[in-house]
Order: C-alpha cells, then structure tokens, then sequence
C-alpha cells in the first residue's frame, strides 16, 4: 500500500537555544498509508498540535522530513506550501472556527473559490456535502444559529471542500458532549470512508481511537 504521508526524524523546540527552551519532538517517524485512518493518543500538552501543524504544512520542524504523496516539503517556498497545503491537506480543530458573518453554504463555499473553482460548482459541491453530513436543511444558517454538532459537521465539509488527499484532525470533537462527540465522529468516519481519504485524527477519546485503523501514541517527543 503506497504512503500517503511520511514524516522522518521530526524535531522542534519552543525558545530554541534560550532559557526555557522546551523540545516538544524528539525525531518523531510516523506512516499513514494511502486510505489508512490513524489516531494519535497522547495526553494535553505532549506535542500531538505540533505535529499536526507541521504535517499539515503549518509550522516547519526544526529538523526532519515530511512528505505527502511521495512528495517532500521541505524545500517549498511560502507560496508553493500554501498551494500545496490547500490542494493536498484538509485541517479540522476541536473549535470550529467557522467564519461567524457567513452561512454554513458559504463557509464551505469560500474554500474552494480561493482554490479557483466557479462558484456554481463550489455551491453544489458544498451543498452536497453538507448533505451528506446532515446539515443540509441548515445550509443558509450562520454559525450563531447551529448547534454545536452542527457546527463541527460544518467544519468537516469545508476542511473536504476541496477534496484533500489527507485530512488531520486535531481532537475534532472534543468540545462536544459525549452523546454528540460519538455521533459527529460517526459522521466523520463516514466521510472519510466514502472519500476514500488518508486520516491522522488526535483524540484523547480512547473508545474513538479503537474504530480507527490504528493507533500510536506520543511519548516524550517520540510516536510509539
């Protein structure tokens, strides 16, 4: 089975070479085949956003490697990781943080237009989308009116809006409540499945980690 994405040997430490320097990965390696859902376990504060953030082409490691789809990162510019990002990467935070002055359509909508898909095909993709989550009937609310589930469905659209090949979650529904966490992420591993995607998904949520494909676990900078 081919990778999807590859990170090799990562390092990164907060307030390098100053007082209080703290080193938050220490060579971490990690696998995530083509269409393989992961969960990363680790407890609060251990480095699970940080690798995230640099396997999602957010942060830079100090040292290391990350590739997705067989393609190294490293040495992209600024415009190309952010095209790459956009193309190849969908993010999803425990917060939402949907757009609050714009509908559940056109937050899911505004993703794909920054990508250069046409408006009209943007809305029925979203549409769709949002569908296919449940929301649909939601579609012309802004966030204020929707539900926290309903919120984080939205979100799990627009991080698909332009068809990643790899999505990363970062603990996506632990702001919920753990009727709803159980529902939403339900939701979420529907999408993914249907998509066909590559997932790496931080939870502290050990019930939801075991429905995932497998699971590692950080430890002292290190997956295991």
């Amino acid at each position: 089975m081919s990778e999807m994405l590859g990170l090799r040997g990562l390092t990164k430490a907060y307030n390098r070479g100053k007082p209080g320097e703290v080193a938050v990965l220490r060579g971490a390696t990690l696998s995530v085949a083509a269409g393989e859902v992961v969960a990363l376990v680790a407890p609060s504060g251990a480095g699970k956003s940080t690798l995230l953030h640099i396997a999602g082409l957010l942060d830079t490691p100090d040292a290391g490697v990350v590739e997705i789809g067989g393609a190294a990162m490293g040495g992209l510019g600024d415009r190309a990781r952010t095209e790459a990002r956009r193309r190849d990467v969908g993010f999803i935070y425990q917060f939402h943080h949907l757009l609050p002055e714009f509908t559940a359509l056109e937050n899911v909508v505004l993703p794909q237009l920054a990508n250069g898909t046409p408006r009209r095909a943007a809305e029925a993709r979203a549409r769709d989308l949002l569908e296919r989550v449940g929301v649909g009937a939601r579609a012309g609310h802004r966030p204020a009116a929707l539900s926290g589930g309903e919120q984080q469905r939205v979100a799990f659209c627009r991080a698909l809006a332009n068809g990643p090949r790899l999505l990363l979650a970062d603990e996506p529904t632990g702001n919920l409540d753990p009727g709803t966490s159980d529902q939403v992420f339900g939701v979420l591993m529907d999408l993914v499945r249907h998509t066909g995607l590559s997932a790496l998904i931080a939870t502290h949520n050990l019930d939801l980690a075991a429905r995932m494909d497998r699971v590692v676990r950080l430890e002292a900078g290190r997956v295991v």
